[in-house]
């Protein structure tokens, strides 16, 4: 089982890279945030990998961390979940995104990624809640509905859930900040990354 791969970006696709090793070209699925990581064709990338085997496919998915590794195979074991969607649902949730869902038995948050209904959306609120572990501990504060409105102004310019949530977690929770104004400071930290 391959289970690190170690080489330099030979090509981008939106949703996998292509990484040189030796003189094999390998094929690897990667959720957004490997994408934004990685500088470039040409550059050096180490992943954390998981070789899915079906009757007729072998496909190698890759992540940067252990973590995202370990809630990717847990959503693999999730009724109705393969990989492409378990893969979907890691590049428009963070981890922490994840378990805040997991935590607070939120499915809707999970009902904006693409692929997952809400019978879906239950089955891995389900399966996931007794398997991880420390949710209170690492549950982010709750969102509130200004909190929403920047996400969904962020999203709506284009960027990812990801980023989104990102600069929210950046910028002062002041509720007396206007929503224009944490619009514009989050649209700064974005412009920073």
């Amino acid at each position: 089982m391959i289970s690190r791969l170690i080489g330099t970006v030979a090509a981008l696709k939106p949703d996998r890279i292509v990484v040189q090793v030796g003189g094999v070209g390998i094929t690897v699925y990667v959720p957004t945030s490997v994408l934004q990581a990685v500088d470039g064709v040409g550059q050096p990338v180490e992943l954390v990998t998981h070789l899915h085997v079906r009757e007729n496919e072998l496909a190698l998915y890759g992540f940067l961390t252990e973590e995202e590794l370990a809630l990717f195979e847990l959503l693999l074991g999730v009724s109705g979940v393969g990989p492409k969607v378990a893969l979907s649902i890691l590049s428009a949730l963070s981890p922490d995104a994840l378990r805040q869902a997991v935590a607070r038995d939120e499915p809707g948050i999970l009902t904006r990624v693409p692929g997952v209904g809400p019978k879906t959306a239950r089955a891995i609120l389900f399966h996931l809640r007794d398997r991880l572990t420390g949710l209170e501990a690492q549950a982010v504060p709750l969102l509130t509905d200004q909190d929403a409105e920047v996400i969904g102004a962020l999203t709506g310019l284009g960027f990812s859930l990801v980023e989104a949530q990102t600069a929210l977690q950046n910028i002062p929770r002041d509720p007396n900040i206007p929503l224009e104004e944490r619009i514009r400071l989050a649209l700064a930290y974005l412009a920073q990354r």
